[in-house]
């Protein structure tokens, strides 16, 4: 830190002489850079090695029967107490000494460890059972001292969890891995997934810290200017005028889990608050360092929302032992008792009536009523509740999938969160109404919030999600993507979980240019200290999160209209049998059943190999149609389908349990009359185009386009088309392969208008192209088409290839497959009449304008049909 400040008197002063250019380049670097406050790997043991221990005793008392949440709030007062000792609240040793005293004799740790607690709730001057003052802690961690007996290894484990230096223990990872221990579902994999310290202090940084360090930037410089005018007294008066709205600034995380977040948060604010302070005492603020009631960054300032209330339990424990944590760390003194305050500043979810996204009339239970004998859900009066004010919103809300709301949240709760959010798609998923809910809050005339900052599943850039963000970015008054990382990992696999992969979007008021940040590279996914490196693009940040062409304004054309959609959704596996199964239902022997039990195809099929399944298709038939003609099939529906749809939320489903979902009649119109179709997976690491016999029905997960001509698969398989879905279908999933939105990728494309020789041209490529893969497939059982595009991949890069793949690329005819579709990039681009080595950013430009151009001529009557 800077030197104490001299004599204004004669000339510049030490505090502003320190500003030379060298130290000005310096301070610029700080406020620009992340300040990495990464814990070290002893810390993160020894935080695994205390969550270890309590599950084990959390373990113990459940199998005797002891109710989880007490269990829970009972071993977070043993770890704090333990925290308490190691930082010199307790006598040194003192719960050691009671632990190891109740290891020999267990029968009296009860009324030891509860006489304890109730003094540290008021106040002791002498305690008999550590023989030393007790502190008065207050807070409300210690109103309930209920402690369970435990037998000699189960004190044991707290003893040996006291032993570890609790002033190493990282808050920023110990919410989740303590969450884990007292969770018996996450138990047995503990600490196998949590979130590196480094990706939640990314989004914090950007959020919460950017803003306040230029405003401190600011700040500074007008107190140099004041100090070098002479005016000592102004220069101060700007720093506490910082210093008071730092102290003033609130954080709020509405899915705040156990607190990582608000703890990164807490972390950062204090030592910028550190830094303050010091440049106060450096001016001769004699005042400086003391702490005033309400002019210090502590745990007020952090609100959470959260609905599991032991999550908000050890979010609140998290916080506070964080904040502990730095005072000790830069103090040599206690903190003013009590030690902990009641602030309430974490909401303890339905316990208290309060759903972030949701409430309604006699919360918190959803009414759920028969009427003519059917099931009636009713949430009166559902709406949308008040959020706690607050400078900065950042957080990580849960991930569930909108086709999932039904079936993942309790009766009735997915119709009244639709009911209360009437401007959201249904499609969109869970955590986009944080981010609406975040973005109208932002957009409000003088509201105090200044930037929101969360963490959504990768799929945020496909269109149903899209459409949330593109509402906010271009309303009347707008808001801005300032920062964003499209994809990147979040927690790593493991063999209980796979990997998770998500998207950070980070939003200010008005239009602004921001920093897209895409992943060049990862590292070290499967330890506890992953490395991502990541490209930097600066500029207009489209709700696709790109910079650049917004290829999001692509309309549809009515040209592509009824050409392609997703294949059939049964809604009851029971639909899907194999070929045994088929005959012994009746192939073969029942007139017409042929016609009913049809091949089905799905995306793994189509790309490694296929299942041979068959599915049970009756559109078109009633019931009684069906048990007359097929009473084979109707007994198996009756058994394998008929109990889930009696399930179903929807009339049409439960009352027409025999047939699909969905009857998809726009897919069975258009390969009605064609004796073959083309289909991609919807989601799928290579953009594969290839034809389907019309007999074959795919699933909802294939995309089909109505078409039998070889010029238009290949089209479709150019580089000009794989380019242009990759950019407007975004990523998908776990595997964070590419994925195919027929809205976004097939109705708004421009294809090519080429005359009838190029057109043969790209048809004969095309029929090439699909003869060779089956071809291949056929020949030999190994070869997949992923693997096929593998190796295409790897030979395009010229990478080096093992034996067994140089093996697969000649038997595969890779080179072959190759030269096919650098021919069928040519000629699409000469069907376009562009130049064939165009940038990508070139092509979607083009793209885009020609789609406006279609958009025009349709308009005024002509369809390119």
């Amino acid at each position: 830190m800077s030197p104490r400040c001299g004599s204004a008197r004669g000339g510049r002063s030490a505090w502003t002489s320190r500003r030379d250019p060298e130290t000005r380049k310096l301070l610029a670097k700080v406020w620009t850079e992340p300040h990495s406050l990464d814990p070290t790997r002893e810390s993160t043991r020894v935080t695994r090695e205390i969550a270890k221990r309590l599950a084990e005793v959390s373990k113990s008392l459940e199998a005797k029967g002891q109710d989880p949440e007490h269990v829970a709030h009972f071993l977070m007062r043993c770890l704090f107490t333990m925290f308490a000792e190691d930082t010199g609240l307790l006598p040194n040793d003192s719960f050691k000494a009671l632990l190891a005293k109740s290891v020999a004799d267990p029968a009296h740790f009860p009324q030891r460890l509860k006489r304890l607690w109730q003094e540290m709730e008021h106040g002791e001057e002498f305690s008999h059972v550590i023989e030393a003052r007790v502190r008065h802690f207050n807070g409300g961690l210690f109103k309930d001292t209920t402690v369970f007996e435990l037998g000699r290894e189960e004190i044991g484990e707290l003893h040996e969890a006291a032993k570890s230096n609790w002033t190493q223990v990282d808050p920023a990872i110990f919410g989740t891995l303590l969450e884990q221990a007292l969770d018996k579902t996450e138990r047995r994999k503990l600490g196998a997934h949590y979130t590196p310290r480094a990706y939640v202090q990314r989004l914090v940084d950007v959020t919460v810290m950017e803003p306040l360090r230029a405003d401190w930037q600011t700040a500074l410089k007008k107190a140099e200017q004041a100090k070098d005018d002479g005016k000592d007294e102004d220069a101060i008066a700007q720093v506490r005028a910082f210093h008071h709205q730092l102290c003033t600034t609130r954080v709020l995380d509405p899915a705040c889990g156990t607190g990582n977040f608000l703890y990164v948060a807490l972390e950062l604010m204090k030592k910028l608050e550190g830094e303050v302070l010091q440049t106060l005492s450096d001016l001769g603020d004699r005042q400086a360092s003391l702490a005033l009631p309400g002019e210090t960054v502590d745990p007020h300032l952090f609100l959470g929302l959260e609905l599991n209330p032991r999550a908000a339990a050890i979010a609140e424990l998290v916080v506070w032992i964080g904040y502990l944590q730095w005072h000790y760390r830069n103090h040599e003194s206690h903190p003013v008792e009590p030690i902990l305050r009641a602030f309430s500043n974490i909401n303890f979810g339905r316990r208290e009536g309060y759903d972030a996204v949701l409430t309604w009339d006699g919360y918190p239970v959803p009414g759920v009523a028969e009427k003519d004998g059917k099931r009636v859900e009713t949430n009166p009066n559902p709406r949308r509740p008040d959020w706690p004010t607050a400078e900065f919103i950042v957080g990580n809300p849960p991930f569930i999938g909108g086709k999932d709301l039904r079936s993942r949240m309790e009766p009735g709760y997915a119709e009244a969160l639709w009911a209360a959010h009437k401007d959201m798609n249904d499609s969109a998923d869970f955590v986009m109404y944080w981010w609406d809910r975040a973005a109208e809050i932002l957009a409000r005339k003088k509201s105090p919030l200044r930037r929101f900052g969360l963490v959504t599943t990768n799929s945020i850039s496909q269109v149903f999600q899209r459409r949330v963000m593109e509402r906010h970015m271009n309303a009347k008054s707008p808001i801005s993507l300032i920062f964003a990382i499209p994809d990147q990992p979040w927690t790593k696999a493991t063999k209980d979980s796979a990997a998770v992969r998500i998207s950070m979007t980070v939003a200010a008021p008005g239009m602004r240019d921001g920093a897209l940040l895409e992943l060049v590279s990862e590292t070290g996914l499967d330890t506890d200290e992953p490395t991502l490196g990541f490209a930097v693009k600066t500029g207009h940040i489209n709700s696709d999160l790109s910079v650049g062409i917004d290829v999001t304004a692509a309309q549809s054309l009515t040209a592509n209209e009824g050409l392609c959609s997703p294949g059939v959704k049964l809604h009851g596996a029971g639909f899907i049998v194999t070929p045994q199964v088929a005959e012994h239902l009746g192939m073969g022997r029942r007139p017409r059943l042929e016609h009913h039990l049809r091949p089905y195809r799905n995306g793994r099929d189509l790309m490694a190999r296929s299942r041979g399944a068959m599915v049970i298709d009756l559109d078109g038939l009633a019931s009684e149609e069906v048990r007359r003609d097929f009473p084979e099939v109707y007994q198996h529906l009756l058994s394998t389908v008929k109990p889930e749809r009696d399930l179903n939320n929807e009339a049409y489903r439960r009352e027409n349990w025999w047939l699909f979902g969905r009857r998809n009649t726009l897919m069975r119109g258009f390969t009605l009359n064609l004796s073959r179709f083309i289909a991609t997976p919807e989601t799928a690491k290579h953009r594969v185009f290839q034809f389907l016999d019309q007999a074959i029905l795919p699933d909802n997960m294939l995309v089909a386009v109505g078409s039998d001509d070889a010029a238009l698969l290949a089209v479709l398989s150019s580089h000009i088309h794989c380019m242009w879905a990759l950019q407007l279908g975004g990523w998908l999933g776990v595997g964070n392969d590419p994925r195919y939105n027929k809205s976004r990728c097939f109705d708004p494309f421009p294809f090519p208008d080429p005359d009838e020789a190029l057109k043969s041209q790209l048809r004969a490529l095309g029929e090439e192209l699909d003869a060779t893969r089956k071809l291949v497939l056929a020949e030999h059982p190994d070869l997949t088409l992923t693997g096929l595009y593998n190796l295409l991949e790897k030979v395009k890069a010229g990478a080096a290839l093992t034996p067994a793949e140089e093996d697969a690329k000649q038997r595969g005819r890779v080179l072959i497959l190759k030269e096919l579709h650098e021919q069928i990039d040519a000629a699409t681009a000469q069907a376009y009449g562009w130049p064939a080595d165009l940038a990508d950013e070139q092509i979607l430009e083009r793209l885009v304008a020609l789609n406006a151009e279609r958009a025009r001529e349709e308009a005024a009557g002509q369809v390119r049909w």
